[in-house]
């Protein structure tokens, strides 16, 4: 995998990694204002889900020099990652946790990384 600036070392220097971060950080702080009851529950599905893309990215990307195969698995739990992480926003807003904009920017975001994945398992072969 080949970057303008040169080789990609580290899963983290993916673009789709780094945006999936930005966003985890967003839900993380976020969940933690949830009601107490939802901290085990609703919020720890969210953070877990969240940090899950990115956790997924790294260890199949360093799997690859392996298998290309193992990385596109790895990416595939990512994808599954990223819509479960797009469900439990809709309950955080239908349960009125999240503001509708923070739902929109949040689901946003999520569609933009649910894409790069796709396309970066497509590339994989």
């Amino acid at each position: 995998m080949v970057k303008a600036e040169g080789y990609v070392k580290r899963a983290k220097d993916l673009e789709v990694y780094k945006r999936a971060y930005v966003v985890s950080l967003a839900v993380h702080k976020a969940t933690l204002a949830f009601p107490k009851i939802e901290q085990y529950a609703l919020a720890d599905q969210l953070r877990r889900s969240s940090k899950g893309i990115c956790a997924n990215l790294a260890e199949g990307f360093a799997k690859q020099s392996h298998s290309k195969a193992e990385f596109g698995r790895f990416i595939s739990m990512a994808i599954g990652s990223c819509s479960e992480v797009e469900t439990w926003i809709s309950y955080a807003f239908d349960l009125e946790y999240i503001s509708q904009a923070q739902r929109d920017e949040w689901l946003q975001s999520y569609g933009q990384v649910y894409g790069m994945l796709v396309n970066l398992r497509v590339k994989l072969g």
